[in-house]
């Protein structure tokens, strides 16, 4: 399989977490123009009143690539994105079971560069997922050439098609009201069936 080449991810998507599961070489883009509105700084969770998209914000910097940008501590967005998740998933098998590994994110540690936050981010959630990928930062822009590149192709507003990625049905807690809703952040995955989480990726 070639290696992948995605891009830096906010508890990124199912389809994210699979590519880094299966591909054994996975690149990270880091030297990219910052591309707003995507999963770089955004993820999304299912509620009571359907899905939500959590956005960390950001500094404003024309021209910065992914690996200069900063987070901004404008709104009190931690706390809300934290109060979100424990709303949306206070009903789910598994949010007393992983709470204390996800709170750090939000209360007890501040990252300045939004790349250095999802990294941990990634680096936490393939351990509570039980897998040991070996990702790379780029050190340049990457062309695509010799990678699968998934950079654009796993996005919120315009997913590129992807027959390596069907979605597979697991339980939510708001699946009676909703339907099941396919390819949420991987913190929907993870709290909702916990260590067979990884069997659906």
């Amino acid at each position: 399989m070639m290696p992948a080449l995605l891009s830096t991810t906010y508890f990124g998507p199912v389809q994210w977490y699979q590519k880094l599961y299966r591909h054994h070489q996975v690149q990270i883009e880091a030297h990219e123009t910052f591309v707003k509105q995507t999963f770089r700084n955004r993820c999304l969770i299912a509620t009571a009143q359907g899905t939500q998209a959590l956005t960390v914000p950001v500094v404003h910097q024309p021209g910065a690539t992914t690996a200069e940008v900063r987070i901004s501590d404008h709104g009190n967005w931690r706390h809300l994105h934290w109060q979100a998740i424990t709303s949306a998933y206070g009903d789910s098998p598994f949010l007393e079971y992983y709470e204390d590994d996800l709170r750090p994110f939000f209360f007890e540690r501040q990252w300045e560069y939004l790349f250095d936050y999802n990294w941990d981010i990634m680096l936490k959630m393939c351990q509570l997922l039980d897998f040991q990928p070996h990702p790379t930062r780029t050190t340049q822009w990457t062309e695509s050439g010799d990678f699968q590149d998934f950079r654009t192709a796993i996005s919120p507003k315009h997913p590129a098609a992807d027959t390596a990625f069907q979605p597979r049905p697991y339980y939510q807690v708001f699946a009676s009201r909703h339907g099941f809703l396919p390819n949420l952040s991987i913190l929907d995955l993870l709290l909702n069936m916990g260590p067979e989480a990884i069997f659906l990726l």
